[in-house]
C-alpha cells in the first residue's frame, strides 16, 4: 500500500477520542467503490427488518468473518449471510488496510476489524440515533468512511438525551471514535437529493468494527 492513496489533512476533534478526517479517502474512492461492488456481487444489498416489524430505509450488506444482521428477533452478528446461506465475503485487502491505518492515525494502534457494514443510502434514507452495542469487543474503535452524496452526521453523548452535534460528511471523509466516546449515540439525518459524479444519487458508508 502506498502513502499516496490517502489524502492527509489535519484531523478535527469532535469529542474525547473521536476524530473527523476530511477527504481522507477521496483520492482512492474509485478503487474503494470497485471493491465494494465486488463484495455486493456475492452478498447483495437488502433492507433489514428491525424488532417491532419496521423496515430500515437504508440498504445494507456486510463483509468480514462477521456480518451485522437484524430481524424480528433482534440485532446481532452472524458468520453467514441469511440471504444466501454463504459465509460473508472477506474484507477486501484495500479496505482492511485503510481501516487499520486510519485507526492508527486516530491513536488506535493494532485495530483489526472482523466486520465491515456496508450502508447504502438513497435520498430520504436515514439512520436514527443509536449506540453500537452488538460488538463483544468494545475496546476497539468504530471507523467510518463516507462516499457519494453528503450526509448530516449526528454525534451525541452517552445518553440518548445528551446534546447532539451535527457534521456534514462529504465524499472521502473518515470518522473514528473509541475510548470514552465508543458508546456515543450517533445517526444520520435524512439524505438530501443530489447527484454525485461517482455514485449518482447514492451515499455509501463503510463502518469497520471488531465484533468478536
Amino acid at each position: 500500500m502506498t502513502d499516496d492513496l490517502f489524502k492527509q489533512e489535519e484531523p478535527i476533534a469532535i469529542a474525547d477520542a473521536a476524530w473527523l478526517f476530511r477527504g481522507h479517502a477521496r483520492d482512492c474512492a474509485a478503487k474503494v467503490i470497485a471493491a465494494v461492488r465486488a463484495v455486493l456481487s456475492q452478498a447483495p444489498l437488502r433492507r433489514m427488518q428491525v424488532p417491532g416489524g419496521h423496515w430500515m430505509s437504508v440498504r445494507t450488506s456486510s463483509c468480514g468473518s462477521k456480518g451485522w444482521v437484524s430481524d424480528e428477533r433482534g440485532y446481532r452478528y452472524a458468520g453467514e449471510d441469511p440471504l444466501t446461506g454463504n459465509p460473508w465475503p472477506e474484507i477486501p485487502p484495500l479496505l482492511l488496510e485503510m481501516a487499520r491505518s486510519g485507526a492508527a492515525e486516530a491513536g488506535f494502534a493494532d485495530f483489526c476489524p472482523d466486520a465491515c457494514l456496508i450502508n447504502c443510502y438513497r435520498p430520504g434514507a436515514r439512520m436514527g440515533l443509536h449506540q453500537d452495542r452488538d460488538e463483544k469487543d468494545r475496546t476497539a474503535p468504530i471507523l467510518s468512511l463516507s462516499f457519494g452524496l453528503p450526509a448530516t452526521f449526528m454525534f451525541g453523548g452517552l445518553k440518548r438525551r445528551d446534546p447532539v452535534q451535527r457534521f456534514l460528511l462529504e465524499h472521502g471523509d473518515m470518522l473514528v471514535w473509541g475510548g470514552p466516546s465508543r458508546m456515543a449515540y450517533h445517526g444520520v439525518a435524512p439524505l438530501k437529493a443530489g447527484e454525485h459524479p461517482l455514485l449518482g444519487s447514492w451515499r455509501v458508508n463503510l463502518t469497520f468494527r471488531r465484533a468478536g
